[in-house]
């Protein structure tokens, strides 16, 4: 059967002081009536049946997500003991997965992702699953719109195929964040696409990739997967995650791994992790002011306001973000706004983890 798994670790740090340690960045509704995580479910339900749909994250952050989507039974949040990187997370529920269907094929989402054509997600989805059978590791790439230095890249080799109306090309390589030049580069050869973060596999070929590039998680997989259903599992699964490295899928599977392919697609994709990215999708006046809650702007251009349940009034803002929430206020000009992430660490280093 097929499977969808929904990776909703991490605080979304640079999305203080909205998302929060408690709160994280997939519960936020940050751009409309639902949360991130209820957006990303509701686009997966005409693929996936919420048996289906399993979902990855701390054991605080799953009994939030559990609450906004109770229709996703409670045995399929998986508790993360610890944030160790995407590839342990991945790594824990491959062998759940394992355990209930051994031929079972799983596709890797995310819950913090816009997607503003998710019929188009939907079909490369299919289309991803079909390759999948094939014994393929798949990678959705998104079809650069400008030079961004904000996300990785994969270039594109040779065509292998098309299925279902999507074209898959061999993944030459992964490339990290690159400086301004080489990103407009990679969007004139017109070969590189974004790096989405998503991927598409057999949960037998993924495991065959921990035991060949990751011996040492797999081996700690291994023994985790043998007490699943019984009572020692959350004992040995607390042991033996605290000597896990962290590590992502990229870097950990992805760059060596065999039988890499990309379907590159335009879904009209965006990853909200800052707030001059969320501004992107806000709606804004004629000044190129956004804002949400009880705002009043005068006499401000480019500027983005949060409130939260009293009046934030602005006047004279240039290229400003304000977030204000009962017990934090940021305020922050959009140049410096990849900062946020360093000032939690700041916080948390001074004793403040109240607020991080």
């Amino acid at each position: 059967m097929d499977y969808a798994l929904i990776m909703a670790g991490g605080a979304g740090t640079r999305l203080w002081p909205l998302s929060r340690e408690h709160l994280p960045k997939p519960a936020l509704r940050l751009y409309g009536d639902q949360s991130m995580f209820e957006i990303a479910v509701e686009r997966l339900l005409p693929l996936f049946s919420p048996e289906q749909i399993l979902v990855v994250a701390s054991a605080d952050h799953n009994q939030v997500l559990h609450v906004q989507v109770p229709a996703i039974p409670e045995a399929n949040f998986i508790v993360e003991p610890e944030g160790r990187g995407t590839a342990p997370a991945i790594g824990l529920a491959a062998i759940h997965l394992q355990a209930r269907d051994p031929e079972a094929i799983m596709a890797v989402l995310t819950a913090d992702h816009i997607i503003g054509k998710p019929e188009v997600f939907r079909s490369v989805i299919r289309s991803a699953l079909e390759f999948a059978r094939d014994e393929y590791l798949v990678t959705l790439g998104i079809k650069p719109t400008w030079p961004s230095t904000s996300y990785g890249y994969i270039e594109q080799a040779d065509l292998l195929g098309e299925k279902l109306g999507f074209k898959a090309y061999t993944a030459q390589r992964f490339v990290e964040k690159p400086n301004a030049q080489n990103a407009q580069r990679m969007l004139n050869m017109g070969k590189y696409s974004w790096n989405s973060g998503m991927f598409i596999w057999k949960v037998r070929r993924i495991m065959e990739e921990f035991k060949s590039q990751m011996p040492d998680l797999y081996a700690c997989l291994l023994r985790i997967a043998d007490t699943i259903g019984t009572d020692r599992y959350d004992t040995i699964l607390d042991e033996l995650w605290q000597g896990i490295p962290k590590q992502t899928i990229d870097y950990g599977i992805m760059e060596n791994a065999k039988r890499v392919i990309v379907l590159p697609a335009d879904m009209d994709w965006l990853d909200v992790g800052t707030w001059n990215n969320l501004k992107t999708v806000l709606d804004s006046d004629d000044k190129g002011n956004s804002k949400r809650g009880d705002v009043i702007l005068w006499n401000s251009e480019n500027s983005m306001v949060i409130g939260d349940k009293r009046l934030v009034a602005g006047i004279g803002l240039e290229n400003m973000i304000i977030v204000d929430t009962p017990d934090a206020l940021l305020v922050c000009d959009m140049a410096q706004a990849d900062e946020v992430k360093a000032l939690v660490e700041h916080l948390k280093m001074i004793g403040r983890q109240d607020l991080a």
